[in-house]
């Protein structure tokens, strides 16, 4: 059973070693300092067994040549009585540690009974449970707290572990699980307490009796308690997955919402596209009308211009025909106020000569 033990917890301990190292790390400590502590007390307890084996030894080798003396009366009842003290003295220290065992068993029971209902809260999905932890007695008060919380029948079974005693009935493990193997052996007919009597010692009728009738009824909440947690498994898993469609359903009309907006959205970008595009046509088409708008006010402008110059130009050409007819005429004039002035001129110097002429035919 030990051995069996010792794989399970080895087992259980380091299948999962390298997700937690560092916890585990502090587990194999103490599993080697406890391996060391248990190999120690194996070595003190075979010395003991060895001494006094070897005692018994002495008494047999004593025996086989038996003197009927005083001498050696005295000396067997005292190597008797020296035996008889040393095996007295293994079996109370022997029992003192059971004891203390049994004391430490129960405390790791009712630690190991306060964290299976801690888990069976947590699978209730309890919002207060750990509010209970909080209490400082492992035997936790199951409050009203806890009752608005947790069906009827967890409710029902953990009172009844804290009114008789948890899940042994206020025995210890070793005597419970006893019982539980002579029980189940007899199917839990009434035969089975002669074999119980025997082999559980300082029990009475009266107590098997009484611890039978409470198995009885822990089985029976028992059994209602894992039914009542089925039944609530079923119900959250129902309701999970009425939840799940209700998620669906939502996730489904909020994508239908999401695609209708990107719809509108692309709907009203392309709109905006579109505006976009006619009024740049419509500039566009602004640009080329006031461009030739620009263009013909240029060439109207330039052919005003052109005509302004070819007018100014017939101008000009007129003033200079003028002058130049001005010029010609004064330049003919001066030309025939010259001829005449010369032809005066010769009229008068043929005239002197004449005088002249007259003159000096005269003298």
């Amino acid at each position: 059973r030990l051995a069996n033990i010792e794989k399970d917890k080895t087992g259980h301990l380091y299948n999962r070693k390298s997700d937690f190292r560092v916890e585990y790390r502090l587990l194999e400590e103490l599993e080697h300092s406890m391996t060391v502590s248990r190999k120690m007390e194996k070595a003190k307890v075979l010395q003991k067994l060895s001494k006094i084996q070897n005692n018994v030894k002495r008494l047999q080798q004593q025996l086989k040549d038996v003197k009927p003396t005083p001498e050696f009366v005295g000396k067997i009842k005292e190597m008797m009585e020296e035996v008889e003290n040393a095996i007295n003295a293994f079996k109370e220290e022997q029992r003192q540690i059971y004891q203390q065992l049994l004391k430490e068993e129960k405390a790791v029971i009712n630690e190991l009974s306060l964290f299976e209902r801690r888990v069976e809260l947590w699978a209730l999905g309890s919002s207060t449970a750990e509010k209970v932890w909080k209490l400082p007695s492992a035997r936790v008060t199951v409050d009203k707290m806890l009752e608005n919380h947790l069906p009827e029948e967890v409710i029902a079974f953990e009172k009844f572990l804290q009114r008789t005693g948890g899940r042994q009935g206020g025995w210890d493990d070793y005597d419970h699980q006893n019982f539980l193997k002579i029980r189940t052996k007899y199917r839990g007919r009434l035969s089975y307490m002669d074999e119980a009597l025997e082999y559980l010692s300082g029990k009475t009728k009266e107590d098997i009796e009484q611890h039978d009738k409470w198995y009885q009824e822990y089985v029976i909440l028992h059994e209602r308690k894992k039914e009542s947690i089925k039944k609530w498994k079923e119900k959250q898993q129902q309701e999970k997955e009425r939840n799940l469609k209700e998620k669906e359903k939502s996730e489904k009309m909020l994508k239908e919402r999401w695609l209708q907006h990107e719809e509108a959205q692309k709907q009203k970008a392309q709109e905006e596209r579109k505006r976009q595009q006619a009024t740049v046509e419509v500039w566009k088409k602004q640009k080329v009308v006031a461009f030739a708008i620009d263009q013909a006010s240029q060439l109207k402008l330039e052919d005003k211009g052109k005509k302004q110059q070819k007018e100014r130009q017939s101008h000009v050409k007129l003033l200079l025909e003028r002058n130049t007819l001005q010029k010609k005429v004064k330049e003919e004039l001066q030309k025939l106020e010259n001829e005449k002035r010369e032809e005066t001129e010769k009229e008068g110097r043929k005239k002197i000569a004449v005088e002249e002429i007259s003159k000096f035919q005269e003298h």
